[in-house]
């Protein structure tokens, strides 16, 4: 079992820009749910909110052989943008569901990117990864053998 970050080499990121961009693509499969408030509660001292308690389903696999295991990662180069969005394609047409089973991780350009689109609001971003859950190493083969190890 790997988890599979695949990031675009065109945008010529800084090392800690990168590595920052990576993280967020390791991490979105945790933090997304929590982020939506799916399985959040509130601890309460003396009726005031101190802190909150997130609850982490996943699946036994995932627990036993990479949360228990290796946390194997494996990380690919993308071309460009679209070369990215190939790797969404591919996952898609194995089953695997956006927000839930992989994560487009965009920047919101406040150090060294430049915006590429705006949301509804004019916020500009710039699509700089895709991340995955931990997936077994036939399923992330799939999808990661179009890319070259970054």
């Amino acid at each position: 079992m790997r988890q599979l970050i695949i990031a675009r080499k065109d945008l010529q990121m800084s090392p800690g820009k990168l590595a920052a961009q990576c993280c967020h693509a390791s991490l979105a499969f945790l933090t997304d749910p929590i982020g939506m408030g799916q399985g959040v509660e509130p601890i309460e001292k003396d009726g005031e909110v101190t802190g909150y308690r997130a609850e982490i389903m996943l699946e036994k696999a995932t627990y036993e052989e990479w949360f228990d295991g290796s946390f194997t990662k494996t990380i690919c180069g993308a071309k460009n943008r679209n070369q990215l969005l190939k790797a969404k394609t591919i996952a898609e047409e194995l089953g695997l569901v956006e927000n839930r089973d992989f994560f487009l991780i965009r920047d919101a350009c406040h150090t060294e990117l430049e915006p590429e689109e705006f949301d509804e609001n004019g916020e500009g971003m710039t699509l700089t990864c895709i991340g995955f859950r931990p997936l077994p190493d036939e399923s992330a083969h799939q999808i990661s053998h179009k890319f070259h190890l970054y």
